[in-house]
């Protein structure tokens, strides 16, 4: 259990956008949730635009992202692949999040560098298995 609060501010969301630069998957989490058995799991990412999220599916849970700063364009797909609608979340535009329903292929693409989301989903932590990849 944390015993201090995590203030969400700019300063965090620089300190996280620094290391997602750095690192060759161009994005880097901050965890929220006490362990990866927690009922619900919470996340600070911090993305830049080339990272590269597969398109998924979380089978069991919704899954929710709200964008902090910068902007990113989410896609749903149906069970072939093909696009069936398309979000841009960018809160200068008034559009902050959205929640993604169990079971639907989803995935992202930054638009803005220093962009960082929370991200919350039910736990407790289950790694995506190949038949949840398209």
């Amino acid at each position: 259990m944390k015993s201090t609060a995590t203030l969400i501010d700019n300063k965090l969301l620089d300190e996280i956008t620094e290391q997602a630069k750095k690192s060759p998957r161009l994005r880097m989490n901050l965890n929220l949730h006490d362990s990866y058995e927690s009922n619900a799991q919470k996340m600070i990412n911090s993305l830049e635009p080339g990272t590269v999220i597969p398109v998924h599916r979380h089978r069991n849970f919704s899954e929710t992202y709200i964008v902090l700063r910068g902007a990113i364009k989410v896609f749903f797909y149906d069970d072939n692949k093909v696009l069936i609608n398309s979000y841009l979340l960018d809160p200068c535009d008034g559009s902050y999040g959205l929640e993604i329903p169990a079971g639907v292929f989803h995935n992202l693409e930054v638009i803005a560098h220093g962009t960082a989301i929370f991200e919350a989903k039910d736990g407790p932590y289950i790694p995506i298995g190949t038949e949840d990849i398209l």
